[in-house]
């Protein structure tokens, strides 16, 4: 199994974090190696992403279904592969912090069967890097907008 946890201070309210993490739309294509994703209804949605590792260009589709939603605080998610044996979860926190906020992103990712002994590797890699980004990236929107 590979886990990313990232971290990192909003200056902003909890609630100003909350308005922007709660709408999917607001930040879905900062999510790396996005490339698309289509909205089932308000607990499930199917992603896309693309990628290459080592000039081998590889597309993988996820089910993403919403497990918790508790405003303001923590939003927690499964993750199913639709293209690739892989298995996953993960959640966004947010603690208040005189005036700012802390907003915590950690993903777990799974990778099964035969081609989990291959990936395994590469994916211990990519999901300490991808939760960094993708914390970074919204943090950096949720200041910019707000």
């Amino acid at each position: 199994m590979a886990t990313g946890t990232h971290s990192v201070v909003v200056p902003v309210d909890i609630q100003a974090v909350w308005d922007y993490v709660s709408d999917l739309e607001k930040w879905a294509t900062t999510v790396p190696a996005y490339k698309e994703h289509q909205i089932i209804n308000d607990k499930q949605s199917i992603w896309t992403f693309e990628g290459s590792v080592k000039g081998i260009k590889k597309t993988i589709q996820a089910q993403v279904d919403i497990t918790e939603w508790n405003e303001p605080s923590n939003i927690k998610f499964e993750l199913k592969g639709l293209s690739d044996n892989f298995t996953g979860s993960g959640h966004f926190t947010a603690e208040a912090a005189n005036g700012e906020t802390v907003m915590t992103c950690t993903v777990e990712i799974h990778a099964g069967g035969l081609s989990g002994v291959v990936l395994t590797p590469i994916i211990k890699l990519a999901v300490p890097k991808v939760a960094s980004r993708l914390t970074e990236s919204i943090a950096h929107k949720i200041a910019v907008f707000s």
